[in-house]
């Protein structure tokens, strides 16, 4: 059996010393940011905020600087990020477009695309969705249906991407789909990645999916007979797994699989007051027990991708441990404060509670489902 390795990165003095900027910036800037709205954490969106920390160069950080970049440390990035969620900050426009895309356009795009698009993504301009799961498939990728067919100056695509966050605000999508006839019995095989612009595509229909709590953050995007040139694939045509795949380390490993519930327990532990019952006492110190530890092991991820390996299998591990604390703050809540969650109270313990219980569902599904990445641990390890 593997055993795996989540070695601590180097220390990073520069990394500390932005922090205390970071903290500063946001003492001012979000100071009247109410707790349900921090409570959003990176689900919460706001255009100007974006390009706020675009002017200050906490966008595309660790990019090269002829593409918009600072060329700063992987470790000094994840700073910033963890401030950031720790404050309920409202990143998600630029979201996914720093964590993910841009990385990926920096690596397989077009020289035009990266000289168009990424500046635009480090000022805080420019805002990417994810294109991968489908109805029927859920994370399991292998099994997408939606389908690129070579045409004549591009390819002609047709099918359903569904739960996608954010598409109705975004700029562009990274679609992953298949091209060219069926891979047989290789259910990886066949498979490419396109850039979609979503304001220019015609054929293309974005329809929300509501959330229990009434938001609108996911939805359906269906593609029919929707045109895309030959020049928005993106790396090679029928190369799409390995270059998906690759792309996940950064989409399971942030401090974003593991604060979504953080400004819960931050009210949590106010409503409990400076004197709590050894029960509860007990209970806040196993949770940030377990937040001390995912961040350690977040951390040794953001160290192996700075240094440019690909921690895929440590990532997953991230993403399920980090989704089971998540959805375990508000059940803990709800069991040392008797009061009924309310969306709308006054009460802002109350408040954040509800928020945090209708959208907890969802956080062990995006990024991928608990079982899909057990699967991919247990074959890591060698178990299956």
């Amino acid at each position: 059996m593997q055993i795996l390795d989540f070695a601590p990165p180097p220390p990073s003095p520069a990394a500390e010393a932005l922090r205390h900027e970071v903290r500063a910036f946001l003492a001012t800037e979000i100071a009247d940011r109410p707790p349900a709205a921090r409570a959003d954490s990176w689900s919460g969106s706001d255009p100007e905020f974006s390009r706020k920390l675009g002017a200050r160069g906490w966008i595309g950080m660790t990019w090269p600087k002829r593409y918009g970049g600072h060329e700063r440390s992987a470790l000094e990035r994840y700073v910033v990020l963890e401030e950031m969620l720790a404050a309920g900050a409202p990143v998600g426009s630029h979201w996914v477009a720093d964590r993910q895309s841009g990385p990926l356009l920096l690596r397989l795009g077009t020289e035009e695309q990266r000289q168009q698009i990424l500046p635009r993504i480090a000022a805080g301009e420019c805002y990417f969705c994810i294109g991968m799961s489908e109805p029927d498939s859920g994370s399991d990728l292998a099994s997408v249906r939606t389908r690129a067919v070579a045409v004549p100056g591009g390819f002609r695509v047709n099918g359903t991407k569904l739960w996608t966050s954010g598409a109705h605000r975004c700029h562009y999508m990274i679609l992953f789909c298949r091209t060219g006839r069926d891979a047989g019995d290789d259910r990886h095989g066949g498979t490419s990645q396109f850039l979609v612009d979503l304001h220019q595509t015609e054929g293309l229909t974005i329809r929300p999916v509501r959330q229990l709590s009434g938001d609108h953050h996911f939805n359906e995007c269906v593609f029919q007979d929707a045109f895309l040139p030959e020049d928005a694939l993106i790396g090679a045509e029928g190369d799409g797994w390995r270059q998906v795949t690759g792309e996940l380390a950064y989409e399971r490993s942030g401090p974003e699989r593991f604060l979504s519930s953080f400004t819960l327990l931050v009210e949590l532990v106010r409503a409990l007051g400076p004197d709590p019952s050894e029960r509860a006492a007990i209970a806040i110190g196993r949770i940030s027990a377990h937040i001390m530890i995912l961040r350690r092991l977040s951390r040794s991820v953001a160290g192996m991708l700075g240094s440019g390996r690909d921690p895929a299998l440590q990532a997953a591990v991230v993403k399920d441990l980090g989704a089971l604390v998540e959805q375990e703050i508000p059940e803990i809540a709800r069991l040392l404060v008797a009061a009924e969650p309310e969306a709308h109270s006054t009460d802002r313990f109350l408040a954040v509670l509800a928020h945090t219980i209708l959208h907890a569902p969802s956080f062990s599904l995006r990024g991928g489902t608990r079982e899909i990445l057990r699967g991919i641990i247990a074959r890591g390890l060698g178990l299956r």
